[in-house]
């Protein structure tokens, strides 16, 4: 029995301990802390009230963030890292009250104007390594949103180095493999707004006119161009194609790759007839004087020896359908020298002929005096006969015509009677056109 009572007193008596405390709690947690206009949030929520009522002092407890939270502040609590972006805005405008590491936001607008205060590489992103080099500001590209997009502005007042500082195909968009060879800055033929159209300046190029005018970087040599090794500038100038100043330098063709009347002057209509090139007879400096050459010419003499072209036949000439080569040489009209081919032809008389002694009209045709007899001796020297000395036999005595002895340096013998059977004495070539008389 007394065991039971003493089991009963215990039981009473941490009853009462337990709600003794129970209702001390209680009335703890009943404080709404809300009620203050400071909702204890976050981190908040779990710090004693002397951490921020010092001294148990709850009246003017600041409610900023800043009056707290920073350096020798009321307060001995966490503040601003030394590398903490500059900005005098309150903590909540960009962390929130559970730590200071999740950040909600930047609020560009408590900042500082000068995004290279905070941008800078130590206090947030800054340029990188490889970004354009300028002293603008980053807001005149970017904005506060994000660094991509950018809106460039190539304001040149702030831009502080030479175009391909960027433009070198690594930072921004450099030349391409076919560009022009030139040391010269973008800026000489291009605009900030676009590379095309361009402004040309051949100040600065490096390579050869050729590496450029190929006819595909830049216009080139068009197909009926003269053939030549030369480089451009040697006849063009930079300003324009034409006029151009030509040299005969380099030229790699003959003359008539060029002079052939469509790419330069070529031989005229009646020039002479010839496969010569034209330096065998002109210079590059000027087409007369020309020192002539008869070498090469595929026309006869008369082609060009026509009174038109070149000198002629005179009007006293002999009148022939021969070629002037049969009796004049290439060095010289005169003197004349004529070969009689005709197998009619009766030899060299040694008396020093004319022509005209013979072709008495001056004329390729011999007119015959005595026509019946041609081509002997006869048709000329028929009159010169005689017919005493030309005896033909004997018993009686008979002398021989004209007609029988037309060719004077044939056989003349003298038959013993008419039966022309027994030669009495022989005769033969009495005559010849090499002799001084009959």
């Amino acid at each position: 029995m007394a065991t039971l009572k003493l089991h009963q007193l215990t039981f009473f008596l941490c009853l009462a301990v337990t709600l003794g405390a129970s209702h001390g709690w209680a009335e703890e947690k009943l404080f709404d802390h809300f009620s203050t206009g400071f909702e204890l949030r976050g981190a908040h929520q779990d710090l004693q009230c002397e951490s921020c009522h010092k001294r148990g002092i709850f009246a003017g407890t600041p409610r900023d963030c800043k009056q707290c939270h920073e350096r020798n502040g009321l307060l001995d609590t966490s503040f601003k890292p030394q590398g903490h972006i500059p900005t005098s805005g309150n903590c909540n405008s960009c962390h929130n009250s559970f730590n200071w590491q999740e950040i909600m936001r930047v609020d560009h607008s408590q900042l500082p104007q000068n995004c290279v205060l905070c941008h800078n590489g130590r206090y947030a992103e800054g340029k990188p390594v490889n970004h354009v080099i300028s002293s603008q500001q980053c807001e005149t590209c970017h904005s506060s949103i994000a660094w991509i997009p950018a809106i460039f502005n190539h304001n040149h007042n702030n831009i502080s180095q030479p175009c391909f500082s960027c433009h070198n195909n690594s930072i921004a968009t450099g030349k391409h493999s076919r560009h022009i060879q030139t040391n010269e800055d973008c800026q000489s033929c291009h605009g900030t707004f676009g590379w095309l159209p361009a402004n040309f300046n051949h100040a600065g190029v490096t390579g050869n006119c050729q590496s450029c005018h190929n006819g595909i970087q830049a216009e080139g040599k068009n197909n009926n161009h003269i053939l030549t090794n030369q480089d451009c500038n040697t006849c063009h100038s930079t300003v324009a194609w034409e006029p151009a100043n030509f040299s005969h330098a380099g030229v790699t063709g003959n003359c008539q790759s060029c002079h052939n009347g469509t790419q330069a002057e070529g031989k005229n209509s009646d020039h002479i007839q010839t496969n010569q090139d034209c330096n065998t007879c002109h210079s590059t400096i000027a087409w007369e004087p020309a020192n002539f050459s008869h070498a090469g010419v595929t026309g006869n003499c008369q082609s060009c020896h026509n009174g038109t072209t070149a000198t002629g036949k005179d009007s006293g000439h002999f009148q022939t359908n021969l070629d002037c080569n049969r009796c004049h040489s290439t060095v010289a009209w005169q003197p004349d020298n004529f070969s009689h081919r005709s197998p009619n032809y009766p030899g060299q008389h040694s008396r020093n002929l004319t022509c005209t002694d013979c072709h008495r009209n001056n004329a390729q045709a011999v007119n015959w005096q005595f026509s019946a007899y041609q081509p002997a001796c006869a048709g000329c020297h028929a009159g010169d006969f005689k017919a005493g000395p030309h005896k033909k036999y004997e018993n009686p005595d008979m002398t021989y015509s004209v007609s029988e002895l037309r060719n004077c340096s044939g056989s003349c013998h003298i038959y013993t009677n008419s039966t022309l059977t027994t030669i009495k004495e022989f005769r033969s070539s009495e005559h010849r056109a090499s002799d001084g008389d009959f």
